[in-house]
C-alpha cells in the first residue's frame, strides 16, 4: 500500500461533524437574532416547533422545543418579525446549522401593532365588537366584580373611589396582568365572577358589573388583553364589563369587546357608581320641587274654585221657583184626587148597570152540565150491564166444556203418580200408584199381586172446595 503524501490528520464524517458543532456551540453559545418567521405550519406531532428565520440575504432553520412552546406560542406568526433568543447548532444529519430559541419577542412595536391590527379584523369579522352586543351599565349596582392584581395600586384607587362616590359590596378577584399566563387568569375572572349564584342572599352574589382593571404600561406589558381568550371572555360576559387597562390613549382588544371603555381604573369606578352626595341632593330638589309644584297646583285650584263660586246662585235661589211648584202642586193635588175617584165610580156604575144578571148569564151552562152528566150516567150503567152480561155467557159456557160436566154424569178421571193422565189399561198396569177424580173429590188407589185394587193414601192434597163435604170419601170398594 502506497504512504500517503500528506500529514493532514483525517476525521470520519462523524466526527468532522462533532467538531463543527462543538465549534458552533462555543462560538455561539447565547446569541439575539432578529428576522421573519418563515415557514410557520405548527407545532408538529412531538410537540417541537420547527420553522425557519429570514432576511433580506439568508434563512436560518429555527426550533422550539416542546417546553417552551406553550410559553412563546402567542409571538408564532407566518412573516411577522421577531427576535430570537437561543443558541446556535448544528444538526449533523443533513450538515445544516440551525438557532435552538429559548426565548422568542417580537422585532419592535411596529410588528405589535401589526399583529394586533391583524387579530382585531379577525375577531371584528366574527362580529364581537358589534354595538348590538353592547348591554347598559346599571344605574345604581349592589355588587361590583373586579378583576386585576390585588398587590397593585389599581385596586386601592378604584376602593378608595367607590367609598366617595357611593359605598357598594366589591368582588376583587385577584389575577395577573402582566407576564406568562395573565391572560388565562383574566379570563378565568370574567367567566368565574358571570358563574356566581344571582340574589342578595348568597354568600358571594353574582356582581351587577364587573371592571377589568390595570395601570398603564407599554404595549408588551399591555399584551395579556389584546389575546383573543380575554377578548372571547368579555364578549360572552351576561354581566355588563368595563375594561380599564392603561391610560386614556392606551389601547387594547378588551376594549373593544367590552360594554364600556374607561380612560382609567378610577374612571370606571366613576363609570360604576353615582356620587351619593349628588344623588341625595338630586332626590331632596326634586323633592322641594314637587312639593312647590303641589302648593302652586292647590292654590290655583283654589283661585279657580272661588271664581266658580262667584258665579253659582245661592241655594234659596235655586230652590225658589221649585219650592213654589212644590206647593202649587200640593195644592191642586187633592181636588183633582177627588175628581178622579168620582170619575171612577160613575163609570163603575155604568158598568154595572150595562151588565146582564148572573143568574141569566148561568142558566144555560147549569142546564147542558146536568144533561151531560146523565148521558155520563146512563152510558156507564149500559157499558157495565153489558160486561156483566157477557162474564154470565162466558161462565156458562165454561161449565157446559169443562170436564167436570162429563165427571158429574158418572165418568172419572184417573192419574199416575206423577200427575199423568192414564187412558187404557196397558199404561195402568205400568202405573204403581192412581189419582182417580170423580165430580164430588178425588181418591187414591193402587194394583196388587192379583190385579186387585187397594187403597192408597193420596199424593194431592184435596180441593178447597171439596174439604167440607163430610172430610173426605172412603175407599171404592167400600
Amino acid at each position: 500500500m502506497a504512504e500517503p503524501l500528506s500529514n493532514l490528520p483525517e476525521f470520519s464524517v462523524s466526527e468532522i461533524s462533532q467538531v463543527i458543532k462543538r465549534t458552533m456551540e462555543e462560538t455561539f453559545p447565547r446569541v439575539r437574532l432578529r428576522g421573519e418567521i418563515s415557514g410557520y405550519r405548527g407545532p408538529h406531532a412531538s410537540g417541537h416547533c420547527y420553522f425557519g428565520l429570514k432576511d433580506e440575504n439568508a434563512k436560518i432553520d429555527a426550533i422550539i422545543w416542546r417546553g417552551n412552546f406553550k410559553r412563546l406560542e402567542k409571538w408564532l406568526d407566518e412573516g411577522l418579525e421577531v427576535v430570537a433568543t437561543g443558541k446556535v447548532t448544528t444538526y449533523p444529519a443533513r450538515s445544516g446549522y440551525q438557532i435552538v430559541i429559548d426565548d422568542l419577542e417580537p422585532a419592535g412595536v411596529g410588528a405589535l401593532l401589526a399583529q394586533l391590527e391583524e387579530r382585531r379584523k379577525k375577531l371584528a369579522a366574527e362580529g364581537l365588537f358589534d354595538d348590538d352586543r353592547k348591554q347598559a351599565i346599571p344605574f345604581l349596582p349592589r355588587t361590583i366584580g373586579v378583576v386585576t392584581s390585588p398587590t397593585g395600586a389599581v385596586i386601592r384607587d378604584i376602593l378608595h373611589r367607590m367609598a366617595d362616590r357611593f359605598p357598594v359590596r366589591v368582588l376583587v378577584w385577584p389575577a395577573r396582568v402582566q407576564g406568562e399566563g395573565a391572560a388565562e387568569e383574566v379570563a378565568q375572572a370574567i367567566a368565574g365572577l358571570n358563574a356566581l349564584p344571582a340574589g342578595d342572599g348568597n354568600a358571594l352574589p353574582r356582581p351587577d358589573v364587573i371592571i377589568v382593571a390595570r395601570g398603564g404600561g407599554s404595549l408588551e406589558d399591555l399584551w395579556a388583553f389584546n389575546e383573543e381568550v380575554v377578548v372571547r371572555a368579555a364578549a360572552a360576559s351576561a354581566v355588563p364589563l368595563i375594561s380599564a387597562v392603561g391610560h386614556e390613549t392606551d389601547t387594547t382588544l378588551i376594549d373593544f369587546a367590552s360594554d364600556r371603555r374607561a380612560p382609567t381604573p378610577t374612571a370606571a369606578a366613576e363609570m360604576a357608581l353615582p356620587v351619593r352626595a349628588e344623588l341625595l341632593a338630586t332626590v331632596e330638589e326634586l323633592g322641594a320641587r314637587g312639593r312647590r309644584r303641589l302648593s302652586r297646583a292647590l292654590e290655583e285650584k283654589r283661585t279657580a274654585l272661588r271664581a266658580a263660586a262667584r258665579g253659582v246662585p245661592r241655594l234659596e235661589d235655586l230652590l225658589a221657583v221649585p219650592r213654589q211648584r212644590l206647593d202649587t202642586a200640593t195644592t191642586r193635588l187633592a181636588p183633582a184626587l177627588h175628581r178622579s175617584l168620582r170619575e171612577r165610580e160613575r163609570t163603575l156604575t155604568a158598568l154595572h148597570r150595562a151588565m146582564p144578571r148572573l143568574d141569566r148569564i148561568t142558566e144555560l151552562p147549569r142546564r147542558r152540565l146536568e144533561e151531560l152528566r146523565g148521558r155520563l150516567a146512563r152510558a156507564a150503567r149500559a157499558d157495565a150491564q153489558r160486561r156483566a152480561d157477557r162474564l154470565e155467557r162466558s161462565r156458562r159456557l165454561l161449565a157446559t166444556l169443562g170436564h167436570r160436566a162429563t165427571l158429574a154424569r158418572g165418568f172419572a178421571l184417573v192419574r199416575d203418580a206423577d200427575g199423568g193422565l192414564i187412558s187404557n189399561v196397558k199404561a195402568a198396569r205400568r202405573a204403581v200408584a192412581f189419582d182417580i177424580e170423580f165430580a164430588d173429590g178425588r181418591v187414591g188407589a193402587s194394583l196388587t199381586d192379583g190385579d186387585a185394587p187397594a187403597t192408597i193414601k193420596p199424593k194431592r192434597k184435596p180441593r178447597s172446595d171439596d174439604t167440607g163435604r163430610g172430610g173426605g170419601q172412603g175407599s171404592l170398594f167400600d
